[in-house]
């Protein structure tokens, strides 16, 4: 079906086929490092185009992918697919700009998606791929890729905010949006594009992670993204250190306060330095240092007393500019979570204590398990079979071999497991699997299935007909010290949140408190039932 034709892109010297001057074609520069990937209706004509690009004449080798079966709409397709599976498979930098990279649709786009696959193995076969689409989807450079298909929603908040930030009026730019709906996908779209845009070439622009267990992923991503460098991934604490024309914030719900944090020195200088008292917070550090921020956010994933809850947020929004210099967008779509909206607004009620159905559907798995041996037994086999599977859980064990290797964390029905022996990029370490994520280790990731386990942390009042929560079974001491019982209920409920919308294509559950494990039994589907 695909038939690859190579070409000397240097001496001008191609084949003779007659459908190199007039049909939908695919084309990969390259150079043994680097590529190019297009395409064109006529592909010779834009070779000679290509040749008097300055920025093309790296290259040396042109391969071109012809098929009978390709129109417009397709190669527009799998151009966009091919630069965004090719950058994750790292075999060479992509050196394409971002812009225009979206979603299309288009008559029989099913079944071309089908036929992709086949491209890919032709292309491994030729040696111009590495890695299988499977690999590749499992990867964190293709799942943060800053060419990723945006929606429509998405689409439409970059235009906008694109305009905003060319005109140089808006100062502060918020994107609010629940777990999966790409915040960090379109954080990133916009770094990349930024970087590529000539406008912007003279200005300071950085992109702070606040959680220290996404930083180092972070710096390993923007380090294979032509164009990108790993010192453009900031802490908070770096944004002290200089003035910034523009700093995107991902995770800004994750930036702290001068409130139940373990560095509260460094803390303390870096607000002097600012000249800032400790009543400031580190989103005060980055409207500071920054003459535009863009902040993505969600108040639902606040997770502790040190977190800037919507309160603090809006005020901060408030006080900083006057109103017509903010933008506000808000990304509807779910793009992790195969249930979509609905399992988002599912997992909402049932932990709010007001479910009114079972849940059901056709494109997203939901169990709860009695059994826990059952329960991890199922977790290996989802691991084996589709990899980037995890047990998560909330923090209702203390972290005893934090301390002492020698020993384990969580017991229950006579197994025993350890919490995550790091947090930094503990998802993709070979001990994940035998241990159990925390919060602190998992928010921002994705995974293929999600194994969580709901500790004594959390149970449910039948008499009320209410989710409560035991302080005492709770051990961050941290995510607790400083809160009453219903701040508590909040993070305990909003950190559950968290764990159960982190699954792709499932999740599946473990509750320990008898009185929560029957409420939920009502709601959700009994394993092996």
């Amino acid at each position: 079906m695909f038939k690859i034709i190579d070409g000397d892109f240097k001496k001008n010297i191609y084949s003779d086929d007659a459908f190199l001057d007039n049909w939908p074609m695919l084309y990969i520069l390259e150079n043994g490092k680097q590529a190019y990937i297009g395409e064109s209706n006529h592909a010779k004509t834009r070779m000679t185009q290509h040749a008097s690009n300055e920025e093309k004449k790296i290259f040396d080798k042109v391969h071109f992918i012809y098929s009978k079966l390709f129109n417009q709409s397709v190669t527009f397709d799998y151009e966009s697919k091919l630069i965004q599976y090719i950058v994750a498979d790292e075999l060479f930098q992509v050196t394409n700009k971002n812009s225009g990279i979206a979603d299309k649709q288009y008559y029989n786009k099913k079944e071309y998606d089908e036929q992709f696959e086949k491209l890919w193995r032709k292309l491994q076969k030729e040696k111009l791929v590495k890695h299988s689409l499977e690999e590749i989807q499992n990867s964190d450079l293709f799942k943060y890729s800053p060419y990723k298909e945006l929606n429509d929603s998405q689409r439409t908040a970059v235009e906008d905010i694109l305009k905003k930030l060319e005109s140089g009026n808006t100062k502060r730019v918020v994107v609010n949006g629940m777990p999966g709906s790409g915040k960090t996908i379109v954080a990133i779209y916009l770094m990349k594009y930024l970087s590529d845009d000539e406008l912007f070439k003279d200005k300071t622009i950085g992109f702070v992670v606040p959680q220290v267990s996404l930083r180092k992923t972070m710096k390993q991503i923007f380090k294979s993204i032509y164009g990108l460098k790993p010192s453009q991934i900031l802490s908070p604490s770096d944004v002290t250190k200089r003035k910034y024309d523009i700093l995107l914030v991902d995770e800004a719900h994750r930036l702290h306060q001068y409130k139940n944090i373990s560095y509260m020195g460094a803390f303390k200088k870096n607000c002097e330095k600012l000249g800032l008292s400790t009543e400031s917070d580190e989103l005060d550090w980055i409207l500071k240092q920054s003459d535009c921020s863009v902040l993505f956010y969600d108040s639902m994933q606040v997770v502790g007393p040190s977190g800037i809850d919507i309160e603090r947020f809006d005020q901060k929004m408030d006080n900083t500019v006057p109103k017509r210099l903010i933008a506000y967008y808000t990304l509807f779509t779910q793009m992790r979570v195969q249930g979509g909206n609905d399992y988002i607004e599912f997992v909402k009620q049932l932990l709010n204590g007001s479910c009114s159905r079972k849940y059901h559907s056709e494109k997203y798995e939901l169990k709860m398990y009695m059994s826990f041996s059952e329960f991890e037994k199922d977790m290996y086999l989802k691991e084996n079979h589709y990899s980037l599977t995890r047990m998560i859980a909330g923090y209702a064990w203390p972290w005893i071999s934090q301390s002492d290797k020698t020993k384990t964390d969580i017991s229950i029905q006579d197994i025993s497991r350890k919490w995550n022996h790091c947090t930094e990029g503990w998802v993709h370490t070979k001990e994940a699997i035998d241990e159990v994520g925390c919060i602190h280790s998992i928010q921002g990731y994705d995974l293929n299935y999600a194994f969580v386990v709901l500790g004594n942390d959390i149970g449910y009042d039948k008499d009320k007909q209410e989710i409560i929560i035991r302080a005492e079974n709770y051990y961050d001491q941290n995510g607790k010290k400083t809160a009453d019982y219903d701040e508590l209920l909040n993070y305990i409920k909003n950190i559950y949140y968290v764990l159960m919308t982190r699954g792709i294509k499932g999740t599946y559950l473990f509750v320990c408190d008898d009185d929560l494990r029957e409420y939920f039994g009502e709601y959700v589907e009994i394993a092996g039932e």
